[in-house]
């Protein structure tokens, strides 16, 4: 598909944005934001991303916009665009970086559309680094270091890079959640984390199955008991990973079936819908 007919588009609290004001975001860390994909105009754990979009706020500028706006910008974005797209909502201030004009300021809203994403089909091949994200809790703009680690993981023959803490526990991989199976229970990281909106949605319908699941820490001298390993975002519930550094771990295609069905079993809603939930019309 050519640039030309991409379905991109961008705004800035509801109305298209220009060069201007857009340009300096190019050059700005100080914002976070959240993505999801848009299928048939729905989204799957939309609540999840929109108290992301809340929290984060509070904690970065010290107040945030109000969720009825906030679903307004979002809800005209899908409107505009195609039935199917991926959908990014970036939170910004205008005092901008390196200065305290941005201190406790009105956040502003930039929604950014583009074609729907797929995550990669795997398996993958992780390679190690010692790496903690800064506010790992919060999903923000300007982390350089994982493109970075990506592309030392593709120089040294894996598909990507997985994070371990300075007390030797895995967290994350570049711009996933880890997720690991044991042959009875999923297992997840007990590590400096962003909890993920698709982690977010499968623990809920793991605990919907009643399939056991429970937070340890992962070393990598504990990844050969495990029976199963893999990533996820908001592209996908969960890609197998085959080896993390040099541990090998199998595939394990039933624990691949298990994080889908808690995907397929995680409600789309419209904006629309979430509009009468909340109204409780």
């Amino acid at each position: 598909m050519s640039i030309e007919n991409r379905p991109y588009q961008a705004a800035i609290n509801g109305r298209p944005v220009t060069v201007a004001e857009v340009t300096p975001l190019a050059f700005a860390g100080f914002a976070h934001f959240t993505a999801m994909q848009v299928r048939s105009r729905k989204v799957k754990g939309l609540d999840l991303h929109l108290t992301r979009l809340r929290e984060a706020s509070i904690e970065f500028f010290g107040v945030a916009v109000s969720d009825q706006r906030m679903r307004s910008y979002i809800k005209a974005a899908i409107d505009a665009g195609p039935a199917d797209q991926s959908l990014t909502v970036t939170v910004f201030v205008g005092g901008g970086e390196f200065s305290s004009r941005s201190m406790d300021t009105e956040p502003e809203v930039l929604v950014r559309t583009d074609t729907p994403a797929e995550g990669p089909r795997g398996p993958l091949r992780l390679s190690v680094v010692e790496h903690e994200r800064p506010l790992a809790a919060i999903k923000h703009v300007g982390e350089a270091g994982k493109t970075y680690w990506l592309h030392q993981a593709i120089r040294h023959g894996f598909d990507d890079a997985a994070f371990l803490d300075r007390q030797g526990r895995l967290s994350e991989a570049t711009i996933w959640n880890l997720v690991f199976w044991d042959g009875d229970a999923v297992v997840w990281p007990r590590a400096a984390i962003l909890h993920g909106t698709m982690m977010g949605m499968v623990q809920r319908q793991l605990d919907r199955l009643g399939i056991a699941q429970r937070h340890e820490e992962i070393t990598l001298g504990r990844l050969g008991d495990l029976a199963g390993a893999a990533v996820m975002n908001s592209w996908t519930p969960g890609i197998a990973v085959t080896a993390i550094g040099g541990t090998t771990i199998p595939e394990a295609e039933s624990f691949m079936r298990l994080l889908r069905r808690c995907y397929e079993a995680e409600p789309a809603v419209s904006l629309a819908e979430l509009e009468q939930q909340v109204s409780g019309t």
